[in-house]
């Protein structure tokens, strides 16, 4: 039965791509030779001989891909490559030198009849209106795909693209696979579900489960970050407080379609790889930053855990199993993620690649909206969150900071409280700490300290600002794709004039007892809770002196040391460099300025769900400690006049 069953989805599928083909041809020149079309993914890939007479006419590749509803791939058919040699010297008589195409910046997928092309000057390579690359398609047959090189050395790219060279035979057969199963008509829909799996009423292991009667969709699947950091020791008998509850909701991880990631924090994205370790072979869709910067979190929380003598809930295999079951999109881009539900991402403002997920279920049935984290609101690093979709049914909405007081200090004033304090504990020969979250929140206090100390001289502090931990290489990953910052910014980053390169910034090189014990300095160290990572390790050391300060700018959670030490402790027990738990006295300054967070505050999230269009007919709060997700689904019940709730965790929601 399984095999007749097998057979009929090949004759089906065989039809529907002869089908296509028929349709392509009578659309497309008949002079590109079109000789198949195969579905990769949620894509449809066209092979040709002459792929040159389609390749740089958009009109016309739009058009088609109305026609079809597919997001078309143009690629050479094998017989017509050059040889690779050959190719390779074409393409840099074509592509002016001062592109910055290194040595080793070409390489070939011949399973793709692709040439990945790296260059410090993308545009160069493309040439004016893609004229360069048009004409590299045409002498070599290779379809062209730029890289942009970081303008900072970043060993998470490399790998990654080096990765998927590795792996492209099993990547070819992975988006063929995929192609097949999002293609196949699996019937009616008889009803749409969620179902809380994590992050409600809390913050930490977000997830949410979107079922209809033939489909099974994941939106983010994280960790708590407190006691995921311990280890599996640490944690065994007490997984309901770190994992999402995957075990309650009656499904394996074979019966889910596919993985979408908001962004790359671990509360969103550290539990991913443990599902390709227990058997999980389907999709994960993000923006290509997002899978860059998530690849960087999970390798570092491995390590986390090594360091503090833990064994992590899984390995880098694991994470490299994930990553080449990427499938990756940009703002705007419809995807059919399954034969029913369409994907868009958009974009959400709170770290670089962020997305706000619209989900288009059925033959407009149903429309969902979740946010994931988003901040709508004024950030030196990004544009706000994007407030228009093409319809919401329900809207599933961060309520990090949701309650009532959640209001922080103007910004600007609070750029200025942060410089001032900066600046009287320099002048007081102590030193300033900031724990931040690598991503995101050390990008924006660099922008932040590099606009003030290079623009205004009562801020030129004679004194250094040392970075630690996965800033650096997180601050490579954003040079690495300026289209998504800011457009100050990615003009900055264009112009050779990254702020993220300034001479104001040093890499902490050897021990950490070279800063504590040098000069009055200003410290940037990941680990903005506290709960591992370098600034836990300057927070011992500087943690008893009171002409030292430490400086919060981040959400921290509940559990966090961070929020404990806000609270007012006095004293810790901390591990000395043999592993052995010490007494740490707490007697440098405190301070918290809330307005740098990406997170939007009370007033950014009102107004985000007043300004969101079309009016979303039913909200539900989520990502925030209970009170303040109830507390601000009653203020926007009463607002709005629209349905709210605050859902818990393993409730389940039937919106259709």
């Amino acid at each position: 039965m399984e095999n007749d069953k097998g057979k009929e989805e090949s004759k089906k599928e065989k039809e529907k791509s002869e089908e296509l083909l028929q349709r392509l041809e009578e659309i497309l020149p008949k002079e590109a030779e079109i000789t198949k079309v195969a579905f990769e993914g949620p894509d449809l890939a066209i092979y040709g001989k002459n792929i040159s007479a389609i390749y740089g006419h958009e009109d016309l590749i739009r058009n088609a891909s109305a026609a079809i509803k597919k997001k078309l791939i143009l690629r050479s058919d094998p017989s017509v490559l050059l040889d690779k040699e050959e190719a390779e010297k074409k393409i840099r008589e074509l592509v002016p030198a001062d592109a910055g195409i290194p040595e080793d910046g070409i390489r070939f997928s011949p399973e793709f009849c692709e040439v990945y092309i790296e260059a410090q000057k993308p545009g160069m390579v493309i040439g004016k209106e893609g004229s360069t690359l048009s004409e590299i398609v045409r002498q070599t047959g290779w379809i062209p795909k730029i890289m942009r090189i970081p303008s900072m050395n970043s060993d998470v790219i490399k790998g990654i693209r080096q990765l998927y060279l590795k792996e492209e035979d099993f990547r070819k057969k992975f988006l063929l696979g995929l192609g097949k199963k999002i293609t196949l008509d699996r019937g009616n829909i008889e009803w749409v579900k969620v179902t809380a799996l994590g992050g409600f009423r809390e913050v930490g292991r977000s997830s949410l489960l979107v079922e209809t009667n033939n489909s099974k969709v994941i939106i983010d699947c994280g960790l708590s970050p407190e006691p995921a950091v311990k280890g599996l020791e640490a944690i065994t008998g007490d997984t309901n407080k770190v994992f999402p509850y995957l075990d309650t909701a009656n499904i394996t991880v074979n019966d889910i379609d596919a993985v979408i990631l908001t962004h790359a924090h671990i509360d969103h994205t550290g539990f991913v790889p443990y599902l390709f370790r227990y058997g999980y072979e389907g999709p994960v869709y993000c923006t290509p930053p997002t899978r860059d910067l998530t690849a960087l979190v999970l390798y570092d929380y491995i390590k986390l855990v090594q360091r503090s003598g833990g064994t992590p809930l899984y390995e880098e295999k694991d994470v490299k199993k994930m990553l080449t079951h990427v499938v990756t999109r940009e703002y705007g881009e419809v995807t059919n993620i399954t034969d029913e539900m369409k994907l868009t991402f958009h974009n959400a403002g709170h770290i670089l690649g962020s997305s706000i997920v619209h989900l288009h279920i059925g033959e407009g049935l149903y429309n969902l909206v979740y946010t994931g984290d988003f901040k709508y609101g004024f950030t030196r690093l990004l544009d706000e969150a994007d407030t228009r979709y093409p319809r919401i049914d329900a809207l599933f909405m961060e309520s990090t900071y949701g309650g009532a007081k959640d209001i922080p200090i103007n910004r600007q004033q609070a750029e200025v409280q942060l410089m001032e304090t900066i600046k009287q504990v320099i002048d007081n020969k102590g030193k300033v700490l900031i724990p931040v979250l690598s991503v995101g929140r050390g990008q924006e206090l660099m922008l932040i300290l590099e606009a003030y100390m290079k623009n205004n001289p009562r801020y030129s502090l004679n004194a250094p600002i040392y970075l630690d931990g996965m800033i650096l290489e997180a601050s490579a990953i954003h040079t690495a794709y300026p289209e998504y910052l800011k457009h100050s910014l990615r003009r900055r980053i264009l112009s050779n004039d990254s702020p993220f390169e300034s001479e104001l910034f040093q890499v902490a090189k050897g021990e950490i007892e070279e800063v504590v014990d040098g000069d009055p300095a200003v410290i940037l160290a990941s680990g903005g809770m506290l709960n591992g990572g370098t600034s836990l390790e300057y927070f011992r050391r500087l943690a008893d002196d009171p002409k030292n300060a430490i400086v919060f700018v981040n959400y921290t959670s509940v559990n966090s040391l961070a929020r404990r030490v806000q609270n007012g402790l006095t004293e810790v027990a901390l591990p000395d460099e043999e592993g052995k738990l010490q007494p740490v006295k707490i007697n440098l300054k405190v301070n918290t300025i809330d307005a740098f967070s990406g997170h939007s505050n009370r007033i950014e999230l009102v107004n985000f769900a007043t300004r969101v269009r079309p009016l979303p007919k039913r909200i539900f709060t989520m990502h925030g400690e209970e009170q303040k997700c109830e507390d601000l689904a009653r203020y926007l019940n009463m607002k709005l006049h629209v349905e709210t709730r605050a859902p818990m965790n393993l409730d389940t929601i039937r919106l259709k």
